[in-house]
């Protein structure tokens, strides 16, 4: 800053005014300032001022993978609907962890954010404890919690479920199959499978066609590995809903290997509208649940929040829509 000051012929604290705004420095002051800065590479710390304003200026966030198109959508739509209020975004990554993500939480919230957003409403009993103390907005995505900790920006993966085994249903489709929700670590796919289960029985239908897919994140070729088995073991089976988009792609080239036709024989449909699941061929049928706007909904509902309008708990539920392409035609 004394570098900043002695370049641009002003005093330390006019620099340090002139990176706050302070309207007390005049616009071509300022100018010069700027362009002092720009030259020496010099860039504000930011530090000693959140000290005295105790603001740190970022939001907590955590989601439990880096390479689902799901939750980087969820990201970008929070970080855009954040960037114009000078909020960044400090992410945390719990690959499915449970016990992961009440480490991550804990270090989170020792940097004092301005609010921590959480992927899913299951947590251990330790992290639910340190999100309710936190002190500052608590906002759980991706999930409709019965007992919500703060707001709510989400939706039921159980009921989701329902509107694709409905389709199929009314297509005269009653030997139908479910890949994947078999590992506790994916709360979210344990719904959806257990939606599933729900769906099914309630048309009188058997709900025993479950395949196990492994440890999530569920990749294509665990995908098409459960397909393998379910052709193995239930050769009857008239349609399938996988986990997510991945692994319903996976489940059709494992199709595609054997000669199955989709959908002539065999239906197939994924969870979260991927790229690839719209582009493959066929296309695949799918649950899109919009999660950019989770993330857009979040960000204002965390605006709306710190400007202290909104403190009572919101629970926000964004619909997800049923997309009905060739593979279930």
């Amino acid at each position: 800053m004394a570098d900043v000051a002695r370049v641009a012929g002003v005093s330390p604290m006019t620099v340090s005014r002139a990176f706050k705004r302070d309207a007390s420095v005049s616009e071509a002051t300022r100018s010069a300032i700027l362009r002092a800065a720009e030259d020496l590479g010099y860039v504000f710390d930011a530090t000693a001022s959140n000290l005295r304003s105790q603001r740190t200026d970022f939001v907590a966030v955590t989601i439990p993978s880096l390479n689902n198109a799901n939750f980087a959508e969820t990201v970008s739509g929070l970080s855009e609907g954040l960037k114009d209020r000078g909020l960044q975004i400090l992410l945390g990554y719990t690959n499915y962890d449970i016990h992961e993500e009440e480490r991550l939480i804990e270090q989170l919230l020792r940097r004092r954010p301005e609010a921590i957003v959480v992927t899913g409403g299951r947590h251990t009993d330790r992290a639910r404890r340190m999100l309710e103390n936190a002190g500052i907005p608590v906002i759980e995505t991706w999930d409709l919690p019965p007992h919500p900790i703060g707001h709510v920006v989400g939706f039921s993966n159980a009921a989701a479920v329902r509107g694709m085994v409905d389709h199929f249903v009314a297509r005269g489709l009653t030997r139908i199959a479910f890949i994947g929700g078999d590992a506790d670590r994916d709360t979210r796919g344990t719904d959806r499978r257990a939606g599933f289960i729900a769906a099914m029985q309630s048309h009188g239908l058997d709900a025993t066609r479950l395949i196990a897919a492994g440890i999530p994140p569920i990749s294509m070729r665990e995908g098409a590995d459960a397909m393998g088995r379910l052709l193995d073991t239930l050769p009857d089976t008239q349609a399938v809903i996988a986990v997510s988009d991945l692994s319903a792609f996976g489940a059709l080239t494992e199709c595609q290997r054997r000669g199955v036709d989709v959908p002539g024989r065999l239906s197939i449909a994924g969870f979260g509208d991927y790229e690839i699941g719209a582009i493959c061929v066929p296309p695949l049928s799918t649950i899109n649940p919009h999660p950019r706007d989770i993330g857009a909904r979040t960000a204002a509902l965390i605006l709306q929040v710190l400007a202290g309008d909104g403190t009572q708990t919101s629970v926000i539920e964004v619909q997800p829509e049923l997309t009905i392409r060739q593979s279930s035609l």
